[in-house]
């Protein structure tokens, strides 16, 4: 697979899996933009992809304001060219049991994991359009297929993107663009590590008996961006080493 002459956005693509998708997508010949509320942090992501002979920039700003997505596409535009291939990786996950959860908190969760792709997709797709060709991966969590406690609001969030995802499908399946979702599983990520979650006791409860990889949910979205995958539109592709099974 190749993505020559392609170019992509890559929200959240700083750290943890969408770092992994940057690299990757780089790695098959895109020219990347990664956009992160952390600058510095997609600077080491671009200073990595351009040690590797790949070409990336970084983008600052947050994904879930239109204005700041608006500056961003601009930038990237001007820097890179037209947007074919976009990612909405950027979002945030909170444990707490669903009667703690403040109104602030859903909203903020809401605002992050599913207006920011709306944001994002709403500004890049006219790209898609006159191209006549474009793909959109959306990262959903498997929390949304199975349920999970304590993350109420987050399921709620990323169960909007899947149906965001699927409408997306249907409105541009005769426009060369197809909008597939890959929801991970448990993954191994900076993030996680930072939290309070016994990483090895919970690789240990998954199927596969190990916590999945950034790069396991990079190469899904790889195959999902790529020229290989026209006929695929509105799918999953769940990557949880088995914890759940469609």
């Amino acid at each position: 697979m190749s993505l020559e002459g392609k170019v992509a956005v890559v929200t959240g693509g700083a750290r943890g899996i969408g770092q992994a998708i940057a690299t990757v997508l780089a790695a098959q010949g895109a020219a990347v933009a990664v956009w992160d509320l952390n600058l510095e942090a997609a600077e080491k992501t671009v200073a990595t992809i351009h040690e590797a002979g790949g070409t990336a920039i970084a983008v600052g700003g947050d994904a879930a304001d239109a204005t700041a997505v608006a500056a961003a596409a601009a930038r990237t535009r001007h820097e890179l060219g037209p947007v074919t291939v976009l990612v909405n990786n950027a979002g945030i996950s909170v444990y707490e049991s669903f009667t703690d959860i403040t109104e602030d908190s859903w909203d903020r969760m809401i605002r992050i994991n599913l207006k920011g792709p709306f944001l994002v997709t709403r500004e890049l797709v006219p790209d898609m359009l006159a191209a006549g060709w474009g793909r959109i991966v959306n990262i959903s969590s498997s929390a949304a297929q199975s349920g999970a406690p304590a993350v109420g609001h987050y399921a709620a969030s990323k169960g909007g993107v899947i149906g965001l995802t699927k409408a997306l499908a249907f409105e541009y399946i005769d426009k060369g663009i197809t909008v597939n979702h890959v929801p991970p599983g448990f993954i191994d990520t900076p993030l996680v590590r930072e939290s309070d979650v016994d990483v090895e006791a919970v690789a240990a409860m998954m199927p596969m008996k190990r916590a999945g990889r950034p790069e396991d949910v990079a190469y899904a979205v790889a195959y999902l961006a790529s020229e290989e995958a026209g006929y695929v539109t509105g799918q999953t592709l769940s990557t949880n080493g088995g914890r759940y099974m469609a």
